[in-house]
């Protein structure tokens, strides 16, 4: 049997796709409708970061709740890693 040290906070509602260190941008790939303002917990292996979605873009528009399927970029105040699991807090 496999256990996972890493927390289970909340909801799982995405994972890291990518990031982009200027302006600290991570694109998410949302398995849940999340809508601005939510807060989200991002955990991995290096990360352990809660914070409220206050900015997401498509196609450098704003948007305001992000779609299950979709592939979002959330401005994040540190660095997050590709993987990264991201959970409602």
């Amino acid at each position: 049997m496999i256990t996972s040290t890493m927390p289970q906070e909340g909801t799982l509602v995405g994972i890291v796709r990518h990031y982009f260190g200027r302006p600290h941008v991570a694109v998410v790939r949302f398995v849940n409708d999340v809508p601005m303002n939510t807060r989200v917990h991002f955990v991995g292996r290096h990360t352990d970061l809660t914070e409220k979605i206050d900015s997401m873009e498509y196609d450098h528009r704003s948007v305001i709740v992000a779609k299950s399927g979709e592939e979002i970029g959330v401005r994040v105040a540190t660095r997050v890693h590709k993987g990264d699991r991201v959970y409602a807090a």
